[in-house]
């Protein structure tokens, strides 16, 4: 952080506040604490007729690589309105919510994910500028060695145990070495 984004001022120090355990950006100028929080993911698991649709990534990261249909939250966006917008972004395709599927965690990257079953009104999907493709996998032809993220894999693996259940399943991953 180079300037406060309450005064402008330059005067920026990375301390522990008074009261507080964290080292965080503090404004000598204001007085104003830089308080910085994991970024939301919203997502979703789509569904039809026993078949998951996954997006061929066209943009990094994992250009290439499948995945769930994925992205940041907005603000003034509730975490559902966000999935079935991504949902819709990477993939053309629509469907409703039925619950939360998941909640994953990168805490090195500050991101929390959360994953919702959404069963689809059809089956008519298609690429965008953020997919190379879009397509409805039979279970047994999902392609696990091209997934792009963990986040995914465990969304998955985590559905097909029990695909009726409707407990959400937590996870997170910590990031030991650097992904080719």
């Amino acid at each position: 952080m180079n300037f406060c984004s309450q005064c402008g001022s330059d005067q920026l120090q990375f301390i522990v506040p008074e009261g507080d355990h964290k080292q965080r950006f503090v404004c000598d100028n204001c007085g104003t604490i830089h308080y910085q929080n994991p970024r939301i993911i919203a997502g979703c698991l789509p569904v039809f007729e026993g078949k998951i649709l996954l997006g061929k990534r066209a943009i990094d990261p994992r250009k290439g690589y499948w995945g769930l249909p994925a992205g940041f939250l907005e603000n003034g966006e509730t975490p559902e309105d966000g999935a079935l917008r991504e949902l819709y972004e990477e993939t053309l395709a629509k469907g409703h919510i039925k619950h939360l599927q998941s909640v994953f965690s990168l805490p090195q990257f500050n991101q929390v994910y959360l994953i919702y079953l959404v069963e689809l009104v059809s089956d008519e999907v298609g690429p965008t500028s953020e997919t190379l493709e879009s397509k409805l996998f039979e279970v047994e032809d999902i392609p696990w060695e091209d997934i792009a993220f963990e986040s995914t894999t465990f969304a998955l693996e985590e559905y097909l145990k029990n695909p009726e259940a409707k407990m959400t399943k937590r996870g997170s991953f910590v990031w030991e070495k650097e992904r080719k």
